[in-house]
């Protein structure tokens, strides 16, 4: 079989050309570090032209832009994260081979698989990406992160979880230093997690959820620790169909501590702390939302403003019909799923509440915006996940607008060129545009003679809100004001900011704080967004002084380094990172 279930091993001759190859390549480079040159780009297949674009919904206006920020970043972006010190964190799996980006001298890694065993392994599998020059820094990874997961810790380090193989139980940290690099810590973790789910708590630990086999959740050992045991999760097991579609589940922290899990078709709210199951949800029906079906999710933004109205809504998008990897092993690709389905959790008697994306989307991703929206962005119209299971490229991203009446949420906007098909990604940026990156539907890196190449092109996309008649007038954080201690729980935070060229009020503004994700296989980890209150507002000569109050507890903004914007007029600033703690 193709796909999810010969993702399992390399066949050893593809392993022995993979090695040859690399070798002839360290050779050439001289085992310096850097970026090899991308290979010519085949002509585009049938395949590749069979795309969907949407005419542009221009009522709204400017409907968003697209530039490609670097031809190379040398790894394809399979996982993707932003770090508070300005660059993003992208990498792939060990697995695939010689990358474009190569090891300082001296610093290879033994391949564990090599054949015949010795082999050492000089490509770059992991990479620091300047989101704004292009620059590349390489990383080293020793183990394979293949489909694993992570987020952020309190003091903004990315913890990492699982992978394939040497890598399935591992744990590493990467601290968000400009030299810093991958910490690793062997079998850390009871059970492997392979397409698991990561999540941070109000504690500021985390847990991991689920992957191959892994009917369970854990939580995360500190460094050197290890897990004796996990705790088993019924409704993971009860969910895994012949295809799995259960991986990479949904899983979302609800305002009281709780957490929402969501696989394949059917979802539970439970307590984190002893694994007891507190409300069983109706089934969503229509076909299944994981992996391979792999649709989005996402916490939808929570309102402090509301007081205690406050509610909390999970989405979920797209994906395909059960049957989807199944008959992509004799080359058929049925249509993704157009459905958009809303629910809050923790409500009394909670029906899904459904409404239908202008076309089907399968391992797209859905980001949280400054202004609260979602865009959909990425994936096909048909197949699922898997290797070279889908079709049909979907072009043209959505901006979904939760305040429009249902049937009217979705607009169309300006599409891209490039297909993102499998191990695509994208990320939320502080100026408030949106890195887009990766795509590999090869087991190996693979420019020509395929359907969709191998893509280590790195593109932003500036959204509707950043028109170019709205710069001039973009509010702007004054970054000096923001204190250096953060904000803490309960307490009221100052800070100021300016808007040139027009008149501000009171009723124009909106203050949101956002996490940064996690993003692979279309789903960004421990995304979410919180709109401040504002408690008091002062002009101060050309600048503006605003007061708001920081969340009550740790169970609506967990610990850590948010991106915090100023938006008048629905227009948001460029973000300022600001720690909140006790």
């Amino acid at each position: 079989m193709r796909g999810i279930f010969s993702d399992l091993t390399m066949a050893p001759l593809l392993r022995v050309a993979v090695l040859v190859a690399l070798a002839a390549v360290c050779a050439v480079q001289g085992q310096q570090p850097g970026l090899l040159r991308v290979p010519d780009r085949s002509a585009p297949t049938g395949a590749f032209l069979d795309r969907v674009v949407l005419p542009v919904d221009n009522a709204g206006g400017f409907a968003g832009w697209w530039t490609v920020v670097s031809e190379n970043s040398g790894v394809s972006a399979m996982h993707l994260a932003i770090m508070r010190h300005g660059k993003a964190v992208m990498f792939d799996t060990t697995t695939t081979g010689p990358s474009l980006s190569m090891l300082p001298a001296g610093n290879c890694r033994p391949d564990p698989r090599s054949v015949p065993p010795g082999a050492m392994d000089c490509s770059a599998h992991a990479v620091e990406f300047d989101y704004n020059t292009g620059a590349v820094r390489p990383l080293k990874i020793l183990t394979d992160t293949w489909c694993s997961s992570g987020a952020f810790d309190p003091e903004g380090m990315l913890v990492q979880t699982g992978g394939y193989f040497e890598g399935v139980k591992v744990v590493r940290h990467l601290s968000p230093q400009i030299t810093s690099d991958w910490r690793e810590f062997p079998n850390s973790l009871a059970d492997g997690r392979w397409y698991g789910t990561q999540q941070v708590l109000p504690d500021g630990r985390f847990i991991v959820v689920g992957g191959r086999r892994a009917f369970s959740y854990e939580f995360v050992p500190v460094a050197g620790q290890s897990n004796a045991q996990a705790t088993p999760i019924p409704l993971l097991r009860d969910t895994t169909d012949d295809v799995e579609n259960n991986l990479y589940p949904f899983v979302h922290l609800l305002p009281d501590g709780t957490i929402f899990l969501f696989a394949n078709d059917r979802s539970i709210v439970f307590n984190p702390q002893n694994g007891q199951v507190l409300r069983e949800l109706p089934k969503l029906h229509g076909g299944a939302r994981n992996y391979p079906a792999s649709g989005m999710s996402a916490l939808l933004p929570l309102d402090l403003r509301r007081g205690e109205r406050l509610s909390a809504e999970v989405i979920i998008c797209g994906g395909a019909p059960k049957e989807a990897f199944k008959v992509g092993e004799i080359n058929r690709f049925p249509p993704a799923l157009r459905d958009c389905a809303r629910i809050n959790p923790s409500k009394p008697g909670a029906r899904w509440s459904m409404d239908q994306m202008p076309v089907g989307r399968v391992m797209s991703d859905m980001l949280i915006l400054p202004t609260g929206d979602l865009l959909m962005i990425n994936g096909a119209a048909q197949g699922c996940s898997g290797w070279a299971f889908a079709r049909q490229p979907v072009l043209t991203p959505f901006l979904y607008t939760l305040r429009k009446p249902r049937g009217q949420r979705f607009r169309a906007l300006a599409a891209s060129n490039i297909p993102r098909m499998y191990h695509a990604s994208s990320a939320l940026l502080p100026d408030a545009t949106v890195l887009v990156a990766g795509g590999n539907t090869n087991s190996a890196y693979n420019f020509s003679g395929v359907d969709f190449p191998t893509e280590v092109r790195v593109e932003r996309f500036t959204p509707p809100y950043l028109a170019p008649e709205l710069l001039a007038t973009r509010p702007e954080i004054d970054v000096a004001s923001v204190p250096a201690n953060g904000m803490k729980f309960g307490a009221k935070f100052a800070f100021r900011f300016s808007a040139p060229g027009q008149p501000v009020a009171e009723p124009d503004l909106k203050v949101t704080m956002y996490a940064p994700p996690f993003t692979t296989h279309g789903y960004s980890m421990n995304q979410r967004l919180l709109v401040l209150q504002v408690t008091a507002f002062k002009p101060e000569g050309q600048r503006y002084k605003i007061t708001v109050h920081a969340p009550l507890n740790p169970a609506l903004a967990p610990p850590g380094y948010y991106m915090v914007f100023v938006l008048v007029k629905g227009v948001p600033s460029k973000a300022a990172w600001v720690k909140i703690h006790h």
